[in-house]
């Protein structure tokens, strides 16, 4: 096969995004729903002018509601997030949901007391709601290498082309040449005469983690081509790209299958011979 650089980077997609990208709505509603119940005991502050009253009436039904409020400034691992109290002592978050005066203290500080008192809002099972998608965002980057999994799984399907996904290199013996550190390939084709283990990714941004990436698989394959019987084979599209265009290029030099979205059927077709 012909390589052309140039050709590979004019076919680079803008986005493989589609509308359900940008919120996973299921799994909004299932964090929500874990913590609802205390959400909903929780909503008796609001409103409430004496707030050390209204906490201590529901810590003697059940304190372990406040163990939620960490949530409500869009925290979640409260047991490994450290601040600094009034005294100026390092401490964890999840140390203010152990009494009574420690919640007070914490309402207090960070705003939610005002908040609260204000009636700013109106219903915490729709507050957090809010939060949990905005802290959904975070997860996109994720998601689109999921997005771009699944497109390369159905062009495979579509072409009659038997694959596995999520392959592990401590399943091939004859791998040692990686080391001892296990490897994870996004998906394996094995032929009558070719194993191929190959890797798929779509950046629409830029960022170091680009050059770091290109570098890697600059040095992973030849290690895997050395091997008699395997082949890797990497994916990868998205106008991202550009910003890391030198170490693509290098990579692109290095590694004979390297393809993007459009040429993958120049894949297709090697398999099929």
């Amino acid at each position: 096969m012909n390589k052309d650089f140039n050709l590979f980077m004019s076919q680079l997609q803008e986005t493989n995004q589609t509308l359900d990208f940008f919120c996973d709505f299921d799994k909004i509603s299932a964090n929500v729903a874990e913590v609802e119940m205390s959400l909903n005991t929780l909503n008796y502050l609001i409103g409430k002018d004496d707030m050390a009253k209204g906490v201590a009436e529901i810590w003697q039904r059940d304190p372990k509601v406040f163990e939620v409020l960490g949530i409500l400034i869009a925290v979640r691992d409260e047991g490994k997030k450290p601040v600094v109290d009034k005294d100026g002592n390092v401490v964890l978050l999840k140390s203010y949901f152990e009494s009574c005066s420690k919640v007070v203290e914490f309402l207090q500080g960070t705003g939610l007391a005002d908040i609260f008192q204000s009636r700013r809002i109106k219903n915490l099972v729709d507050y957090v709601f809010g939060i949990e998608t905005g802290l959904d965002t975070n997860a996109r980057k994720n998601r689109s290498g999921h997005i771009m999994e699944n497109t390369v799984a159905k062009i495979l399907k579509e072409n009659g082309v038997a694959f596995r996904q999520e392959v592990y290199s401590s399943e091939f013996p004859e791998l040692s040449v990686l080391g001892t550190d296990e490897k994870r390939f996004d998906f394996y084709i094995k032929t009558t005469d070719k194993k191929y283990l190959i890797e798929v990714n779509f950046y629409s941004g830029g960022g170091s983690k680009l050059n770091e990436v290109a570098r890697a698989y600059t040095e992973l394959a030849p290690k895997v081509n050395s091997v008699n019987g395997f082949e890797f084979v990497w994916i990868t599209d998205g106008i991202g790209w550009n910003s890391a265009r030198n170490k693509l290029e290098e990579a692109f030099n290095t590694i004979p299958s390297i393809y993007n979205l459009t040429s993958i059927h120049s894949f297709i077709n090697l398999l099929k011979q």
